[in-house]
């Protein structure tokens, strides 16, 4: 049967962050949510329970690798003969997920003595079809950290009920039923991973607006193409960069990485997992910003240094009203457009720049190339050949 749904719990706070463009202040702290792996450890756990004690609970508790331990309500229960089907709706609490708010399921059946813990891929859970993912081709998407909460949260229960065994005999598939849909917002089908969305989390909590679904995608992104034997990536800071420098590079889609603002996610990754060349493409205010050693381009959380950007139009030769102006403007946008005949020049010294600190963070291994564009997807600048 299907319950009504009542959130999973109060996931623990944390101290509010900068706010997110676009967004309207909280005057709370914001709510850490949990993990689609918490979620489904949870409802593993819940459906072991019903299947060896004969009768569901309300709730689960389970325990979480830093020592929470959250309770979560069932939206959905079903006890067969020699089956349970127990299901969580996922609580992101404050982040943006595009998986808040899906119900994780767990179809758990009883597996011979001595086999232990296997996992299969339900309607909307993926599975792994390249190589380079800590998951080998063929797996179901259900990600090391949470298949270790999964077996952990069996093993409570087991020792909860006295059922004396030291690895529980269960065979899991993981569901969740929209899951192909919302995988298209995500870069699931560059990394492989086909048919739904992957089951992740390392502590069980989401952080608000950490985005390390994001991060997390970026670093296996590079794992794969890396292990498909790629030597050339191209990491955008958006589409529009990433199809215009693409037009031109022609690399297969598992070499291509949608950064966003996580520059600094990307190069010290890249550092510890060398590419031959890296190709760095976005527009002028976010590549001015990597110009000017910020790591985090989120207009949130770094701002575009104007004083600097004048300073270079002054060394340029720019006209004395136009560089004062600069240093009050409000887009970068508006300080190209104030450059007028030398806007060229300084988005090439912006592109070096760039490409300068891209080179110190990665500190060897991997060369560099910048690319600028426009909204409109033309290149206005590259860091080959740039000077002052």
């Amino acid at each position: 049967m299907t319950a009504p749904h009542t959130p999973p719990g109060t996931p623990p706070e944390t101290p509010p962050d900068t706010p997110i463009e676009g967004r309207k202040p909280l005057d709370r702290p914001l709510k850490k949510g949990w993990t689609t792996g918490a979620c489904a450890a949870a409802a593993a756990a819940a459906a072991w329970r019903a299947l060896n004690s004969g009768a569901f609970e309300a709730s689960i508790t389970i325990r979480l690798p830093q020592g929470q331990t959250p309770s979560f309500r069932l939206a959905t229960q079903l006890l067969g003969v020699d089956f349970a089907v127990a299901g969580v709706v996922k609580d992101a609490g404050d982040d943006p997920d595009v998986t808040h708010g899906l119900e994780i399921i767990a179809d758990v059946q009883k597996n011979r003595p001595g086999v232990g813990i296997t996992f299969a891929a339900g309607d909307g859970v993926g599975t792994v079809r390249l190589k380079g993912l800590p998951l080998p081709p063929g797996e179901p998407a259900i990600n090391p950290g949470p298949r270790a909460q999964i077996i952990q949260a069996l093993q409570d229960i087991s020792r909860e009920l006295n059922l004396g065994d030291d690895m529980p005999n269960a065979h899991i598939t993981l569901s969740i039923p929209g899951g192909r849909e919302v995988a298209l917002k995500t870069m699931n089908a560059r990394l492989g991973i086909e048919g739904g969305l992957s089951v992740l989390g390392t502590t069980g909590i989401v952080v608000p607006y950490s985005c390390s679904s994001w991060i997390h995608s970026i670093h296996r992104g590079i794992d794969v193409a890396r292990a498909q034997n790629m030597r050339h990536v191209l990491a955008s800071t958006g589409r529009t960069s990433e199809s215009a420098a693409n037009a031109v590079l022609a690399l297969p889609d598992a070499a291509l990485i949608d950064m966003g603002d996580f520059a600094g996610g990307l190069l010290k990754y890249v550092r510890s997992h060398p590419v031959d060349t890296l190709t760095l493409a976005g527009g002028f205010a976010k590549l001015a910003k990597l110009a000017q050693g910020e790591m985090d381009l989120h207009s949130s959380r770094s701002a575009v240094d104007f004083n600097r950007l004048a300073d270079l139009l002054a060394r340029l030769g720019g006209p004395g009203d136009g560089v004062a102006e600069a240093r009050t403007a409000r887009t970068a946008q508006r300080v190209l457009e104030l450059a007028d005949e030398h806007a060229p020049q300084l988005a090439h010294i912006v592109a070096r720049q760039a490409r300068e600190v891209a080179l110190a963070t990665l500190a060897g291994g991997t060369d560099v190339q910048v690319w600028v564009y426009d909204r409109a997807g033309r290149q206005i600048a590259t860091s080959v050949g740039a000077s002052e």
